[in-house]
């Protein structure tokens, strides 16, 4: 471990007071000796940059999964209050809103006689890659709608049925959402963009549920043993890239206009009462109002495949949550003994309210909110539930992913796509990506393991494990 850090527990460090100067409180982050092995010293000084930035509260965070990001680290979290407090485009990220959901089916591994024709269905019908464009063909009315109603929009449009947007973290659509912070540079690159799942880590994938660890949870997110499942992996694709963009820059300004000293250019902020801020929130909420639009256009595309498939009915195929990360939202938790709304960056970490917490469906009220962590093609997922602990420790936040160990660059040269899909293959695990190239800088050498990852949260309370997926199919970006 780096020096100057404190263990305070068998996950737990701290970095105190001091570690940078101007830190106005300590960082902590959870993680297990194991994961130590590939801490990044860069992304420490990133937590305790974090922990500079005015009106912070109690901690910079950071989840097991955490490593070197723009300004903030992935996995970071970070509560500011509203008075005093500021809003980062470098504490949410570039795609805003990059969630995950999870639906169910009828459907055991035995069903799945035809997965080779499954995937290369669901390959054809959604939309895959860099530059990829959709079927959909929106006017800038219809934009619109995405950004100020995201899932809801998708379902008044026949993209699914009412009860989805109960199941989608504030049901499907932020408040607060302003269409027109949204540049036309933005709204441009949104258009041909929406009902795609793009490139990188994003995937659509075909799940087993091979292990049930808390029953009780599993029935009321209504998996059991031996399900298919499929996992939606996507965000506000260049739409929401270039709003972060337009937005830093913008930011940058702020930062000098009210006199706000950082130890790194990337954290660029602004006041969240200024009009700078205000716009920038605005803009970022519509940016992941359209990435729920997307998800859900994605998911009524694979109930299309299923249900042609399996002739099962469109209702079948059930959403069990979504969930975002690389959001900043307002919401209320206990500080100091007393309940305050306070502004929660989650870059590149997942909300992870507890049992009886206000947002949740009234299903889920008693087991806290589904969490799901994705694996990396080859490796497990895992659903697991929020809990008090991480009310009290972390803003009701926890990890979002494996956490990546190599880079992309790296990857691409040190890995080969075609050997990346035979491995894979070997295992089962049938791959479809558009290049080589894609399995490469995705294949699962590049991330931590995710068991020992959710391991961690599970340990530390701040997520609980309910069940293990294991992949049978996948859809690569």
């Amino acid at each position: 471990m780096l020096e100057g850090i404190n263990r305070i527990g068998p996950f737990e460090w701290e970095v105190p007071v001091g570690f940078v100067p101007g830190m106005r409180v300590p960082g902590r982050f959870f993680l297990s000796d194991e994961l130590s092995q590939t801490l990044e010293r860069g992304a420490i000084t990133q937590l305790a940059n974090v922990a500079t930035m005015p009106g912070i509260i109690r901690n910079s965070l950071a989840m097991p999964d955490i490593h070197w990001g723009y300004g903030f680290p992935i996995g970071g979290v970070a509560a500011f209050g509203l008075d005093d407090g500021v809003i980062s485009p470098g504490g949410v990220g570039f795609d805003i809103n990059c969630g995950v959901r999870i639906l169910t089916t009828p459907l055991t591994r035995k069903d799945l006689q035809k997965k080779q024709e499954l995937i290369e269905n669901l390959f054809a019908a959604v939309p895959t890659g860099v530059g990829a464009k959709s079927t959909l063909r929106l006017a800038q009315k219809e934009l619109t709608g995405m950004l100020s109603q995201g899932a809801k929009w998708a379902v008044k449009q026949g993209y699914g049925i009412p009860d989805d947007v109960l199941f989608c973290e504030e049901q499907g659509a932020m408040e607060g959402a302003d269409p027109d912070a949204v540049s036309a540079k933005a709204r441009q690159r949104g258009m041909p963009q929406s009902g795609t799942l793009g490139s990188g880590n994003h995937f659509l994938e075909i799940q087993e549920v091979a292990e049930v660890y808390d029953p009780k949870a599993a029935e009321a997110f209504g998996l059991a043993a031996g399900q298919i499942c499929v996992m939606i992996h996507c965000g506000s694709r260049g739409l929401g890239h270039q709003v972060c963009t337009d937005y830093i820059q913008i930011l940058e300004g702020a930062t000098k206009k009210y006199g706000i000293t950082l130890p790194d250019r990337q954290l660029a902020c602004a006041p969240l009462q200024s009009p700078e801020g205000q716009k920038y929130f605005g803009a970022m909420a519509a940016s992941a109002n359209y990435a729920w639009a997307n998800r859900q256009v994605i998911m009524h595309m694979v109930r299309g495949v299923f249900a042609r498939m399996f002739g099962l009915a469109y209702e079948e195929l059930r959403l069990v949550y979504d969930v975002a990360h690389n959001v900043a939202k307002f919401e209320e938790h206990r500080v100091g003994g007393d309940r305050r709304r306070v502004c929660v960056h989650r870059k590149g970490a997942t909300r992870a309210f507890g049992p009886g917490a206000a947002d949740l469906p009234p299903a889920y009220l008693s087991t806290g909110q589904p969490v799901i962590i994705p694996g990396s093609m080859g490796t497990p997922s895992f659903l697991l539930r929020g809990t008090e602990a991480a009310m009290e420790k972390t803003f009701g936040s926890t990890c979002h992913g494996a956490g990546r160990v190599m880079s992309r660059t790296k990857a691409k040269h040190a890995l080969s796509g075609n050997v990346v899909r035979q491995t894979l293959a070997a295992e089962g695990i049938i791959v479809r990506a558009h290049n080589p190239g894609a399995l490469a800088d995705e294949a699962p050498q590049v991330y931590k393991p995710s068991g020992e990852v959710v391991r961690v949260v599970h340990e530390a309370g701040i997520s609980r494990l309910v069940a293990r997926l294991t992949p049978l199919g996948v859809i690569k970006g």
